[in-house]
């Protein structure tokens, strides 16, 4: 059958469209496609959005959190048997970064809102170990509230000098640099608590033999996760050369990570990949 000119113009116009929203089906992050490549497990066939209305329930899914405790700038699941958190957690924005520098404290002290003690400073003394912090000061700097509160003994860890002042400090400064180039951040941080290399004080804190920091991308479009996972050793090592899927450090930590946030098919999408091209 002949088609006639305006018959033909709108058959045109029909594939145009039909065209166009398949492209937009099979770009749900607004990408290049390529970066869809890098996930062999294919993702969701719908928009990609991630919308944590209440960010508790991103929190890790663990037993090793004995205490969950709230401050002005981050939570954290406090450990007791270890005396340190099993994780701390928190949003770090742009505006944060860019806010009023507080001068940091080093005003480090027991947490006396972990009934049973926190670590004490004694615990620290002459051990020959840093208290590193897992929220960091430097992060903590738009808030005196936040920044007093991130030198309770509640938010450190035991570490080498050379870790803590080296690769530690090193990753600590790309989150920074992230969080301003993606606009906002959840940042989950912690030791691998299943592994100890020594003990140290009255209170048998726990030294742990590596360290973890889990960074999502909560701004919009371009939603992301990767997770690093650091030996607890000085390094000269660019971090990024440590970075893993969050699925592979759930296998290391046995932590659920974001096991009660919402869109779980989105969120085991992002766990399972990397797109290294946006953690230089």
């Amino acid at each position: 059958m002949k088609l006639t000119k305006n018959q033909r113009f709108g058959l045109i116009t029909f594939l145009i469209l039909l065209l166009a929203s398949y492209l937009v089906t099979m770009e749900p992050w607004k990408r290049s496609s390529s970066a869809l490549l890098t996930n062999p497990e294919g993702g969701p066939t719908l928009p990609v959005s991630i919308r944590w209305d209440r960010l508790e329930t991103g929190y890790p899914v663990t037993t090793n959190a004995d205490t969950v405790l709230t401050y002005a700038a981050f939570s954290l699941g406090y450990n007791e048997a270890h005396e340190q958190p099993a994780w701390v957690a928190y949003v770090l924005t742009r505006e944060e970064v860019l806010g009023d520098s507080v001068r940091r404290t080093d005003r480090f002290r027991a947490d006396t809102l972990i009934r049973s003690g926190s670590a004490e400073l004694s615990d620290y003394r002459g051990s020959g170990y840093d208290r590193g912090h897992l929220a960091p000061a430097a992060d903590m700097r738009w808030s005196k509230q936040a920044m007093y509160e991130s030198f309770l003994l509640s938010n450190m860890s035991p570490q080498e000098p050379s870790f803590n002042r080296g690769i530690w400090k090193r990753l600590e400064d790309k989150v920074r640099t992230w969080a301003l180039e993606k606009e906002s951040l959840y940042v989950v941080t912690g030791p691998v608590l299943n592994s100890m290399m020594d003990v140290i004080g009255e209170n048998d804190v726990g030294v742990p033999d590596s360290y973890f920091k889990v960074l999502v991308d909560l701004s919009p479009p371009d939603h992301d996760m990767v997770a690093f996972l650091l030996p607890h050793r000085g390094s000269s090592a660019d971090p990024v050369a440590y970075a893993i899927t969050v699925d592979s450090l759930e296998v290391v930590t046995g932590y659920d990570f974001f096991g009660g946030a919402p869109d779980p098919e989105i969120i085991d999408w992002l766990e399972g990949m990397i797109l290294p091209e946006n953690w230089k």
